[in-house]
């Protein structure tokens, strides 16, 4: 438990006074209490399938196709990878998450468990959404999913990993039509320097002193592209598909989601930027307080905008 200092709302309950354990036994047990929920498959407003997808090294993702029941087929998806510091599952309120964009939306929703640290290393999980992104692609026809409206997206290290999907269709020019990325309270700089990160050494839910504890969990021995791991880091910002980009006011990664928006505006991209008040990093995860409501609000109106999709 930890008391928190800052001025964040009342509104996240006991999420203002978390601060997550970065300890590697943990990792292990969480990802085995951190199963699929039943409520997932429970929901009467979707059909759900779980799915295989072959990763670059032939090691077989497991991914939930969340359909909403009555919508009309080819339709919009958006592929999202959940946060956890790139060390922990998604928890319940990511899937919750993933429906609230399918429901409020009409679009498909590929939740993708891409692999974690420290077994598997970078670039392990950005292949893996990568892959899951290709898959998309190539069976749209059969998943029932307009293959010039797919999107990708996901909240702190799921939004690294938005970025770094884009950066690598770009690099290897695959021509996936990537529709935008939605990237929520965003880890975007792997070197921990920013006035943010200086600042918020112990906020709750997420904080610089844990970057520091989880990097080295994930860096591997030999060498890799900086940018799909710290994409404020890379060098080319053109060519990038439009962003909406998400940021909590008490929170180590603010200034990663705000250096990023003005990187890609540099380079000509479309960037829509919400600056959440009163709020720590993962707020979204008390779904029913007013502001997360809010963030959903704004991060779906934004998806039917670029979907255009009513």
């Amino acid at each position: 438990m930890y008391m928190s200092k800052y001025p964040i709302s009342k509104d996240y309950g006991i999420f203002r006074f978390f601060k997550p354990p970065v300890v590697k036994p943990l990792f292990s047990v969480a990802a085995k209490v951190l199963s699929a929920p039943s409520f997932l498959f429970k929901d009467e407003a979707f059909d759900v399938k779980e799915k295989k997808v072959k990763s670059f090294d032939g090691y077989e993702l497991t991914v939930y196709v969340i359909s909403p029941k009555g919508v009309t087929e080819p339709c919009p998806c958006l592929v999202n990878f959940h946060g956890g510091g790139f060390v922990f599952e998604g928890a319940f309120h990511h899937y919750r998450l993933a429906m609230a964009y399918a429901k409020m939306t009409g679009c498909k929703v590929i939740y993708v468990k891409y692999r974690l640290g420290p077994e598997w290393k970078f670039p392990v999980p950005m292949e893996d959404c990568y892959a899951a992104l290709e898959w998309a692609y190539e069976n749209a026809e059969s998943l029932g999913i307009d293959k010039n409206n797919i999107a990708v997206g996901g909240d702190s290290a799921g939004g690294t990993l938005s970025a770094a999907v884009c950066l690598m269709n770009r690099d290897r020019k695959r021509g996936i039509p990537i529709r935008f990325q939605l990237l929520v309270y965003p880890f975007l700089d792997m070197r921990n320097e920013s006035a943010s990160a200086k600042k918020y050494t112990d906020t709750p839910m997420w904080n610089s002193s844990l970057t520091a504890k989880v990097k080295p969990l994930l860096m591997p021995d030999g060498e890799i592209n900086r940018s799909y791991i710290s994409p404020v880091e890379s060098e080319n910002f053109s060519d990038l598909p439009p962003a909406y980009i998400e940021t909590a006011e008490f929170d180590c990664l603010y200034d990663d989601g705000l250096l990023y928006a003005e990187l890609l505006k540099k380079a000509g991209t479309e960037v829509e930027i919400f600056e959440t008040k009163g709020t720590m990093h993962g707020y979204d995860i008390a779904l029913k307080s007013p502001m997360a409501f809010r963030a959903v609000k704004k991060r779906t109106d934004f998806m039917k905008e670029m979907f255009n999709f009513e």
